[in-house]
């Protein structure tokens, strides 16, 4: 059974007349609305860090490889 609604105040309120038994377990699924940017994925990693590839100069050349010694000191593989 669908019921529609809307939230007010932070709670969903239901449209119309409807009797639901006490306690009932419910669902709540957001319904896509017009205009809105329905990705829920948000930006990519990529784009959220592109700023800063390439912003430090000075790496080892094995910092990829051994990023934990370099971090926290532990003996390299």
């Amino acid at each position: 059974m669908v019921y529609h609604g809307h939230v007010k105040n932070g709670r969903v309120e239901l449209d119309g007349p409807s009797r639901l038994p006490e306690g009932a377990e419910v669902e709540v699924t957001l319904a896509p609305q017009a205009g809105a940017d329905n990705d829920e994925t948000g930006p990519t990693l990529y784009d959220r860090l592109k700023d800063f590839i390439g912003s430090v100069d000075d790496l080892p050349p094995d910092a990829s490889v051994n990023v934990d010694h370099y971090l926290y000191g532990h003996p390299k593989p």
